[in-house]
């Protein structure tokens, strides 16, 4: 039988990041807390807590948490058909989540707001290339994602949200610099780009879209959506950004594109936990919709 008093507490130490957190948020000791925790894994031969500042989850402690997020969206299930039993707990039930950053940096929190700004859940969105969000789900680290990968994660159900358009962009000075005989392969290989960290692939695939043959070019790291706008308008380098948040700044010639009518467009799917699927349909439904109004 699982001990759910302990597999909370793993939770709550995981959610919270600390013992002494969990124990508030629990309404008991951080001793207890620190027991119940210790006497699971002991039980279960694992570390279910990687003890830091702030407290994580290993593998194994993230298949837990995500299983007591099924568990608290069954209890209100059955509190809600069966009020015999008690009454529905006030205690929201957290989700997580992930989600690439230029998804959350456009169209996605608007999606999960409309879900979330009633009083049952709480999100806590992870941030990741979408590429890889899909390694969250398969290793139980989140119960839903937004990804690159159409083909679903085992366990998973699939909807296939549109396409996020990128342009590659840099400001006029920034063109006169470095590209002052034309955007040319020779050119791209010493004009240095921007790129998000070293998961991130876009100005990699533009080249080799634009050019049709891989080139190495030099680049700023800097792991921030917005920034990467602020940063390609002040002239230190160019990138790839999304269409909505640049629209504007294209219009008024405070950036061009590096190639006209050349744009990167990055198919995204919704990926959902199969046991949760039916429970989620609202978050997935306002994820569908939001996205097929804002993607191509």
């Amino acid at each position: 039988m699982i001990d759910y008093a302990a597999a909370r507490a793993v939770a709550m130490v995981v959610q919270t990041g600390s013992f002494e957190a969990a124990a508030r948020a629990l309404s008991v000791t951080p001793s207890a807390i620190s027991q119940r925790v210790r006497n699971l894994e002991e039980r279960l031969g694992a570390v279910l807590v990687l003890r830091g500042t702030p407290c994580t989850a290993t593998e194994q402690g993230a298949r837990l948490c995500r299983h007591m997020e099924h568990v608290g969206m069954l209890e209100k299930d059955l509190l809600e058909h069966l009020p015999g039993f008690g009454e529905p707990k006030a205690t929201p039930v957290t989700l997580s989540i992930a989600t690439n950053a230029d998804s959350l940096g456009t169209w996605f929190l608007p999606a999960v707001a409309s879900f979330a700004r009633g009083p049952d859940y709480l999100l806590n969105i992870s941030v990741d290339d979408e590429d890889h969000t899909a390694d969250w789900l398969r290793r139980g680290q989140v119960i839903a994602a937004v990804t690159a990968h159409g083909k679903p994660v085992q366990g998973c159900v699939v909807k296939p949200l549109g396409a996020l358009r990128y342009v590659a962009t840099a400001s006029p000075d920034y063109l006169r610099r470095h590209f002052p005989d034309g955007v040319t392969p020779e050119a791209v290989a010493i004009a240095p780009a921007l790129t998000f960290n070293q998961k991130d692939r876009l100005q990699q695939d533009w080249v080799c879209q634009a050019f049709g043959q891989p080139i190495a070019f030099p680049t700023h790291w800097l792991p921030a959506t917005q920034a990467f706008v602020d940063a390609s308008l002040e002239g230190l380098g160019w990138a790839l950004n999304p269409v909505q948040l640049v629209r504007d700044h294209l219009s008024s010639g405070r950036l061009v594109e590096l190639v006209p009518n050349a744009p990167l467009d990055r198919a995204l799917f919704w990926q959902v936990n199969r046991l949760a699927a039916n429970r989620l349909t609202p978050l997935t439904t306002a994820i569908v919709q939001t996205a097929r109004r804002a993607l191509l």
